[in-house]
């Protein structure tokens, strides 16, 4: 059987609400050459026969049940590991995928092989024409001295499986888990900034990020951030490493001053616990200094790098 150029990994537990329209958005995408596969963690209610259904209706569909419950981010690297496809796309059981979604970023993965990973987001990146190239210099300029790129979840993101799979996937370290990958990652390989707005995003209160510690875990990412901005990895020069951490201790206090306010008191302890120490508060703490054009690729003139051509890929049914 031909390997897939994507893999479009669903994995799911106790979505039988939501599973049905969100495996349909997929098989909706005018580029279709792609597998989904769904890996069901141990559900509890109709998503398993649901998938199975959808598996036995269409070629596409593989699914896969999980012998015992993985936990979200461990059932994500599972799917991984099981994958055939070149390139990964995470899809949440819970989301809707717009039929546009693999034909907007599966193309520029493949005219540029050199990045590791693509990020799309809610809303354009400011600095020039999608696809960007952005080394991993440029990435951490974007996420810390300019208007950030980390905040997007996996299924923002399009992974080369090679890569994804050197990088070890993604730590289980609870809702954060995708930034702390994004914090390894981006330090390390050529990111591409994709086109926005390709995935609507649902909310509901049975999210892995309604949590009652989701808040905290986040919270706590201070200490990885401060880490990564202190590792022999970082790409930053030490003078933007130091304005950097300038940055990272306002929005930290901005975030403390918010969870006062709103009476969690505990939540700030830990952010406060998580570093970093009252000698590094005195020293950096200033007013930020932010560039929204921060690691934006320029040509020798100082112009945007205009975008490659794109290829049309097998499958693509857009007119």
């Amino acid at each position: 059987m031909t390997a897939p150029l994507v893999s479009v990994l669903m994995t799911a537990y106790n979505r039988e609400r939501y599973i049905a329209s969100s495996i349909e958005s997929v098989l909706a995408q005018t580029l279709g050459d792609f597998e989904l596969l769904i890996v069901d963690d141990c559900s509890t209610d109709a998503t398993l026969t649901i998938a199975r259904t959808c598996e036995r209706r269409d070629s596409r569909v593989r699914v896969v049940a999980n012998e015992r419950n993985l936990g979200d981010y461990a059932n994500r690297n599972r799917a991984a590991e099981l994958a055939r496809g070149a390139l990964l796309k995470y899809h949440d059981s819970d989301d809707l995928m717009y039929r546009h979604c693999l034909a907007a970023m599966a193309p520029p993965m493949v005219a540029y092989p050199e990045a590791a990973l693509g990020l799309s987001s809610g809303k354009y990146w400011p600095g020039g024409p999608c696809p960007m190239l952005l080394t991993p210099r440029m990435a951490y300029q974007r996420e810390f001295l300019g208007s950030s790129m980390f905040n997007a979840g996996p299924s923002g993101a399009i992974f080369r499986a090679d890569a994804f799979r050197a990088l070890g996937g993604f730590p289980t370290a609870g809702p954060a888990s995708d930034y702390l990958f994004w914090l390894r990652a981006c330090a390390r390989m050529p990111v591409l900034l994709l086109p926005a707005d390709t995935f609507w995003y649902r909310e509901h209160a049975g999210q892995e990020i309604q949590r009652p510690d989701a808040a905290r875990r986040y919270a706590e990412t201070v200490r990885d951030t401060w880490a990564a901005l202190a590792d022999a990895a970082c790409p930053l020069t030490p003078e933007e490493r130091e304005q950097a951490r300038r940055n990272v201790l306002w929005t930290q206090l901005k975030a403390l001053r918010r969870d006062l306010g709103a009476g969690q008191c505990s939540l700030a302890r830990a952010r406060l616990a998580a570093g970093p120490t009252a000698g590094e508060w005195l020293r950096y703490l200033r007013r930020p200094r932010r560039d929204k054009w921060a690691g934006t690729p320029l040509d020798a003139q100082g112009e945007y790098v205009l975008p490659r051509d794109l290829p049309v890929l097998e499958g693509d049914t857009r007119a």
